[in-house]
């Protein structure tokens, strides 16, 4: 079997190579259907409910005029009814998808005790150039494919690999903001592409120190991305020192609320198995696997509605890509107390034919703590919600009613925060009875 820890000086020639050749690759015009088909953050997928066609194994897709595969792995004793975590695993440069599956998918499917559903994608000439936007089609393509069939949670969907997995994760996350909750990119470098980078994306960013195929500062660059798109405070996180034999994790502070962002440096070389304490990698005793676990399963929401999701189709025109910053949670929890009184003030931040996008503030008004709120709006005829981000929503149209989300709920005397959300219809006309109450 081919080993994940192989040190191959083909794989920096290579590196160089396509770091010079994919820069260009990309166009802009990725497509809005692609996008859409996965977009939006209402809990279940059209596969929810129904008796499944898919099964575990290598699955074929036809994708970009090529027939592509990957594989696929279902949780045992599925549960239709169940929406699921929806986990990307992407292979090295000269990896396969083979690869990624009889690992484990990184080491996270022992932990996942049935609650995920894994994909591992096969690259082309097994790497991930993602020439004219391939790669990141093919990721639309294979999640619209299982979304259709397989019950998934919209707001968990998760990306990761190594080496160049890791720079497929890191063109995910710059790509599809509103499609991933979070990306793991592990000794990565920009060698996909990055079509967009301006959204925020929760991020964690695992690199040796003294990798001698993709240097740490390739990975630190990827990182530095994400620290902006996420309004954390800028630093130079601790490394630990050469002969070491640890690693150093850190979190960034003042993020936006619900996207962090994690640095992971280790005293190493090009591997995705550091051990600490040891100089061998070992897929089986590192530490990497426990850490992002605990970094995608943070994440967690409330169970969805039971209702299916609205049939409408998305807007025909690619909305904004910039979604609304929010204020960060206190970083002391609030004193137990009276609940705040809180407000809802809405605005429209941009329209085009066929749809618009708003955001709507959550001011805490009082003295007091707030400890969860919920905002009701009335929207007008033919105005339907295509995607909500930072908020939980029952309804889509008409008298439509929204919770905080698991990360936005206390709020400090006078603070707020926001929720943002895409919409179908004609944004010229505000909602009506905006209100907001806490429990």
């Amino acid at each position: 079997m081919v080993k994940r820890t192989q040190l191959l000086s083909t794989i920096a020639a290579a590196a160089v190579l396509l770091a010079a050749s994919t820069g260009a690759a990309l166009s802009g015009s990725l497509g809005a259907t692609a996008e859409a088909a996965t977009n939006g953050t209402l809990a279940a997928t059209a596969g929810c409910g129904k008796a499944p066609t898919l099964t575990s194994g290598t699955r074929t897709i036809s994708s970009s005029g090529q027939n592509r595969t990957y594989i696929l792995r279902i949780p045992d004793n599925y549960d239709r009814n169940r929406p699921y975590r929806l986990i990307f695993g992407f292979h090295w440069l000269n990896g396969s998808a083979n690869n990624v599956a009889s690992a484990g998918y990184y080491g996270l499917l022992p932990l996942s005790n049935n609650s995920t559903i894994f994909v591992a994608p096969q690259g082309i000439d097994n790497g991930w150039a993602n020439t004219n936007g391939r790669d990141l089609t093919l990721f639309d393509d294979i999640s619209r494919q299982v979304e259709n069939d397989l019950c998934v949670e919209t707001t968990q969907r998760f990306a990761l690999g190594w080496s160049y997995g890791g720079a497929m994760s890191y063109a995910v996350a710059c790509a599809r903001p509103t499609v991933v909750r979070a990306v793991t990119v592990i000794s990565g470098a920009n060698l996909s592409g990055c079509n967009g980078g301006t959204q925020p994306v929760a991020y964690f960013g695992i690199h040796g120190t003294f990798d001698s195929v993709l240097n740490i500062s390739m990975g630190r660059s990827l990182r530095d991305t994400f620290v902006r798109n996420n309004g954390c405070t800028a630093q130079s996180p601790r490394e630990p020192s050469r002969g070491s034999l640890t690693h150093i994790t850190t979190t960034y502070s003042g993020c936006r609320a619900g996207y962090p962002v994690q640095w992971a440096a280790f005293d190493g070389d090009h591997t995705p198995s550091p051990v600490d304490g040891s100089s061998s990698p070992n897929d089986s005793r590192t530490w990497t696997s426990a850490e992002i676990w605990r970094f995608f399963t943070q994440f967690e929401t409330t169970p969805p509605p039971t209702t299916a999701p609205p049939t409408s189709p998305p807007p025909t025109s690619t909305p904004p890509t910039t979604p609304p910053p929010t204020t960060p949670p206190p970083t002391t929890p609030p004193p137990t107390g009276e609940p705040g009184a809180c407000t809802a003030t809405y605005r429209t931040v941009n329209t085009w034919p066929g749809g618009f996008q708003a955001e709507v503030t959550v001011a805490n008004t009082s003295t007091a703590p707030l400890n969860g709120w919920t905002v009701r709006l009335g929207l007008a005829s033919g105005q339907a919600i295509s995607s909500l981000w930072n908020g939980v929503n029952t309804g889509t149209t008409g008298t439509v009613s929204v919770q905080n989300a698991a990360y936005n709920g206390s709020l400090g005397p006078n603070a707020s925060t926001t929720f943002g959300f895409t919409a179908t219809g004609n944004g010229a006309t505000p909602p009506s009875g905006v209100t907001c109450t806490s429990p």
